[in-house]
């Protein structure tokens, strides 16, 4: 039935007894707040909260700091910091040593020619992605929360702090370098980027200072998934040279993405036919068995490890046919055995460096944050997020002495880990045996491995980040705005660069949110017959609404950016307008008579939180309606909220008996304020 088919009259003010007790019987009296913290907590420590100025009670906490120091407390501290401590004892060494001990070994496997390949990214020499392979994955194993995380070189930080490297320490406008310009060169590079690892460590280990964990929720989902998306198209762009053979300079800086790819057209005629073979043929074999693993991952008793099968035939052949001297082909060459001796990065440069690392640092953590959230969601164990920034911190500040760059949690290892049947951190210690085994005594045997290959290896990696734009279809149909946060992030990530799309996507992805909380509607609330139920009265036109009373929701913060939007809206339903009283909004038909609001009852249960500018607000809201003769309740106010606004001089507008606990306290009482004017009608429009 739709329209205004009837109207039926409910029974008068003084016999609504239905109204205010739909059940027929009267349980309680109205609770007021003081009446509540009267029976059911402590009055006068509730008002001396409210009535102490925060500081002091800050100022009393800390004072009582030094006293809880005692042997428990630091061994808690202890079993916080080292996690090792508590999950050793109950490892199931029977049922999870041989796991952990397959998923180390295959990851490290894949660390080694990855490793190597992503320190090509960074613009350092082969060898340092293998100490990256290493320090931060023993480091992590110690430190770190996530069972199931594997840490390492990581495409993305990779790629951002080559650009950085390539920035500070560009190469000579020649290009034509003798062997020693070039050592010196690559000196220059690797003390850049261990340099940039301190800073961002520094930074990691600043916020964990400051129990800053929580910043990870501001890289929501579509921010994080879009950048690495993004990336991963740099990352596949800024290959091309090295697919081709062509020894184009990297560009850096906004657009740097399309000035690559017009370099590599205008370059095309030049590409060496010997490198395009090996890129092709390595590309033939990467991408299969990348689709075999994960199509028959749970049929596998552990994926095929096509990189390193790819970077042993490459060799091989290599060796055989002599491609680097009769094609000039370019190979990886010597890779130093042992570890380099530990030193300090140029704390000179960090001053430089600071705009830098800060990216690179939230980029690091919230990629880390997230992967080790999802999966210990998946395993049912919790993950101690500022622990996680101590272990991240620590690992890029102690690698940085052993010239490593950069590093972090990665997708791609992570999978593998989890898919070859890996357990906890113990996995992580096989897998530095398989890379420390590489630094010591493997070396020489990929000294003619073609960099074209490592190349083919840094965009099959990519597979991952690249479907995840797979998820779009399902992301426009859950949320639109969160759609709009992933393209803007993208775009943004491929037009200008992945630091400054990172800082659009984080301000976008804000803006959205407090858009949304200054389009939040004010509710009117109607009373659902025979229920002590208020429902917004839009939803059903078969709601009681008392006349001459005014029930109103909020559901939105109350701050700086909403006050305006708070105002406007209770002045249109209360009829409080500039120019006097002015007649209220009305929910019912069109052709239904307001009656003036006498009573309005304002439901505080929406409002989350309250700045200064915002309490003042209800302040003069309360200073208004009591010129206008409107009766304010203020119902379901949150402590924190109650405290900001008596704090502001609430309570010399209005007095405790006008605050409630809910919000059909309010109305009872409301109803029977309004009994003392006279029996009214309500309305029922059906």
């Amino acid at each position: 039935m739709s329209g205004l088919s009837g109207a039926r009259t409910c029974p008068g003010l003084g016999e609504a007894s239905d109204l205010k007790f739909p059940l027929g019987a009267k349980f309680r009296e109205p609770l007021t707040e003081a009446r509540f913290q009267q029976l059911f907590g402590d009055a006068e420590q509730e008002s001396e909260l409210l009535s102490e100025p925060r500081w002091s009670g800050l100022c009393r906490q800390w004072r009582r700091r030094p006293g809880a120091c005692s042997g428990p407390g630091a061994w808690r501290l202890l079993l916080a910091r080292l996690p090792p401590l508590r999950w050793l004892p109950q490892y199931r060494w029977r049922a999870w040593l041989l796991g952990d001990a397959v998923a180390g070994v295959t990851v490290g496997i894949v660390h080694v020619p990855q490793g190597m390949a992503f320190a090509l990214l960074t613009s350092v020499p082969p060898v340092f992605g293998l100490y990256t392979s290493f320090f931060p994955v023993l480091i992590y194993t110690l430190l770190g929360t996530g069972r199931h995380l594997s840490t390492g070189t990581f495409a993305v930080l990779s790629l951002m702090t080559g650009s950085a490297v390539e920035r500070l320490v560009p190469e000579p406008l020649g290009g034509n370098l003798s062997g020693i310009e070039r050592e010196q060169l690559d000196a220059q590079r690797v003390g850049a980027a261990a340099a940039l690892a301190f800073g961002s460590g520094a930074l990691m280990l600043g916020m964990f200072a400051l129990q800053l964990g929580v910043l990870s929720t501001f890289l929501s989902e579509p921010v994080v998934k879009a950048l690495t998306s993004g990336a991963a198209l740099h990352v596949l762009v800024s290959q091309l040279p090295s697919l081709l053979g062509l020894p184009l300079p990297r560009q850096i800086g906004c657009f740097a993405l399309f000035k690559t790819l017009a370099a590599v057209l205008t370059a095309l005629p030049r590409s060496s036919p010997a490198e395009l073979t090996i890129s092709a043929l390595s590309l033939a074999l990467l991408v299969p068995v990348k689709e075999l693993n994960v199509r028959f991952r749970d049929k596998l008793p552990t994926p095929i490890p096509g990189e390193i099968v790819m970077v042993l035939l490459a060799s091989v052949l290599c060796f055989t046919s002599s491609l680097d001297t009769r094609y000039n082909v370019q190979i990886v060459g010597l890779l130093p055995g042992g570890f380099p001796q530990p030193h300090l990065p140029n704390l000179a440069e960090l001053p430089r460096i600071l705009a830098d690392s800060l990216p690179i640092a939230l980029v690091a953590f919230a990629v880390s944050a997230s992967l080790a959230s999802i999966y210990a969601d998946k395993y049912s164990y919790t993950i101690d997020s500022n622990q996680e920034l101590l272990a991240h911190g620590v690992s890029n500040l102690i690698s940085s002495l052993f010239s490593c760059f950069p590093n972090s949690a990665t997708l791609a290892t992570t999978s593998l880990l989890v898919d070859a049947g890996g357990n906890t951190q113990l996995a992580g210690l096989f897998s530095c045996i398989v890379v420390l085994s590489v630094l010591l005594w493997l070396g020489p045997f990929f000294y003619y491995l073609p960099k074209a290959v490592l190349a083919c290896i840094n965009i099959s990696s990519m597979r991952q980040m690249f479907f995840q734009m797979q998820e779009l279809p399902q992301l426009w149909r859950i949320s639109r705005m969160d759609f709009a946060v992933w393209m803007v992030t993208w775009v943004a990530v491929v037009i200008l660069s992945v630091d400054l799309g990172l800082a659009v996507g984080v301000v976008f992805s804000m803006m959205t949110v407090v858009c949304r909380t200054q389009r939040v509607q004010c509710l009117a609330l109607g009373l659902a017959e025979g229920t002590e139920l208020y429902r917004p009265l839009r939803e059903s036109q078969k709601l009681l609404k008392v006349p001459g009373l005014c029930i109103l929701s909020y559901p939105a913060p109350l701050y700086f950016g909403t006050r305006g939007q708070f105002r406007r809206t209770l002045e249109w339903h209360l009829g409080l307008g500039e120019g006097g009283k002015e007649s209220p909004k009305t929910d019912g038909p069109p052709d239904a008579v307001a009656e003036p609001v006498r009573v309005v009852v304002l439901d505080c249960s929406g409002l989350t939180f309250a700045d200064a500018a915002g309490a003042r607000e209800v302040v003069q809201l309360a200073s208004r309606c009591r010129d206008a003769g409107i009766h304010l309740l203020l119902a379901q106010c949150n402590a924190p909220v109650l405290g900001t606004l008596t704090q502001a001089g609430l309570l010399n507008r209005v007095t405790p008996e006008q605050l409630f606990v809910s919000v059909q306290d309010a109305a009872a009482h409301a109803l029977e304020r309004l009994e003392t004017t006279g029996p009214k009608t309500c309305t029922v429009w059906v």
